[in-house]
């Protein structure tokens, strides 16, 4: 598996063939990400789903079709209906098969915000394959149950958000107890800001501190199966 942070919740995750972009939003950069195979998007805000990048997107990769939340592609369509077409809704439980890899939608509602502000439907992807590490992204909720959250090797973590805190973050990675974490969501933090909370998750997510495998401007990282603790 390669996997190239591309800013804030987006994730461009080359595995077992297939090229497959999470959240591109408005905080992510995307300019470069061509030749995709699908594009999985997790929740209907803006920081997750910026429908005039998809757009482009699909234009440069023919081949490649949207996945999203029921939420997530109704906005989608109605904002660029030219993609309507290639625009298909995910649905907790129903796995997709991409190739030879499986990605199925767990989770069903967004973390609160605020009383005030309503909750938006969400999804959370896992992303397996024969051979390859599973790969967890929750979007933004931090609470989705499911068999296969029993035995992830890398937990992409939203380090910073309105929803959530660090301690919150924390009880994520300890109940699911992946072999790594990646950073993501941290649009919202200076460096300062990012690096305190990078420390708090690699430090107190397990007993004995859990593996934070930063991918912010690393560019494309492989990443091997079967690195568990």
């Amino acid at each position: 598996m390669r996997l190239t942070h591309l800013g804030h919740a987006c994730l461009l995750l080359e595995v077992a063939g297939q090229r497959l972009l999470i959240d591109p939003g408005a905080f992510s950069h995307v300019d470069g990400a061509g030749d995709l195979d699908a594009i999985l998007v997790t929740h209907v805000h803006p920081d997750h789903l910026d429908s005039a990048a998809v757009a482009t997107l699909l234009s440069a990769s023919p081949k490649a079709r949207v996945w999203a939340e029921g939420q997530a592609a109704d906005e989608l369509t109605s904002a660029e209906p030219s993609v309507s077409d290639r625009t298909h809704t995910m649905q907790a439980g129903d796995a997709l098969e991409l190739g030879a890899v499986t990605v199925t939608p767990v989770g069903e509602r967004h973390a609160l915000i605020l009383e005030d502000l309503p909750r938006p439907d969400n999804v959370g992807l896992v992303v397996t394959a024969d051979g390859e590490p599973t790969l967890f992204h929750p979007g933004d909720a931090l609470d989705a149950e499911h068999e296969l959250l029993d035995d992830i090797d890398l937990l992409c973590v939203p380090v910073s958000a309105p929803w959530g805190d660090v301690k919150d973050v924390v009880h994520f990675v300890r109940r699911v107890e992946p072999g790594r974490v990646i950073p993501i969501h941290d649009g919202l933090l200076n460096d300062a800001g990012r690096s305190l909370y990078l420390g708090h998750i690699g430090n107190f997510g397990r007993e004995g501190g859990v593996e934070v495998l930063d991918l912010r401007g690393a560019g494309a990282v492989e990443v091997w199966a079967g690195r568990r603790d």
